[in-house]
């Protein structure tokens, strides 16, 4: 696992790469929402404020291997940063990564536990989900407004490169 929540580079093309073809987004919500505490802490905003969430899973054929949580405080989403709520099954990743001007800030690694928000919202129509599952998160910065990528690693994911799953096909 600690190859996973420790990787600089673009997780979207981590996971296109090992799944291949059967790589793809599947949007479970964009909303304008409030921040919880720690999100908002973590971005500088008012607890009030509102910010662009987009929730997603990241899978291979038809199984979720990351839960993906964005928040967009609305300053972001002026000058490069208006075309993030538009992506639609588009990976935020491939946004990301392909611009030079957005900066990464340093990935907090965190162990998530039943009860908790994410827990919760990482398993929303899981029957039997895990008791504790691992994410991280990053701040990053486009034209030095942030935006904070949150990404939850599911039981499914092969916690190595080497592992490859037989039935990878796009339904």
């Amino acid at each position: 696992m600690a190859e996973w929540l420790f990787d600089s580079g673009s997780l979207t093309q981590r996971l296109r790469s090992l799944c291949g073809g059967g790589f793809r987004v599947r949007v479970l919500s964009q909303v304008w929402a409030r921040p919880s505490r720690d999100e908002a802490r973590i971005l500088k905003l008012r607890l009030d404020a509102w910010a662009w969430t987009r929730e997603v899973q990241l899978l291979c054929g038809n199984q979720a291997w990351v839960f993906a949580r964005t928040l967009i405080p609305a300053r972001t989403l002026s000058g490069r940063g208006r075309r993030l709520t538009r992506l639609g099954t588009k990976p935020l990743g491939a946004v990301l990564f392909a611009d030079p001007c957005i900066r990464r800030g340093p990935v907090e690694i965190a162990r998530i536990m039943t009860g908790q928000r994410l827990h919760q919202r990482a398993f929303a129509g899981f029957t039997e989900p895990p008791d504790t599952i691992w994410g991280r998160r990053s701040v990053f910065q486009i034209e030095n407004n942030p935006l904070l990528v949150a990404e939850i690693f599911l039981p499914d994911l092969p916690v190595s490169d080497a592992c490859r799953r037989m039935d990878l096909t796009p339904p």
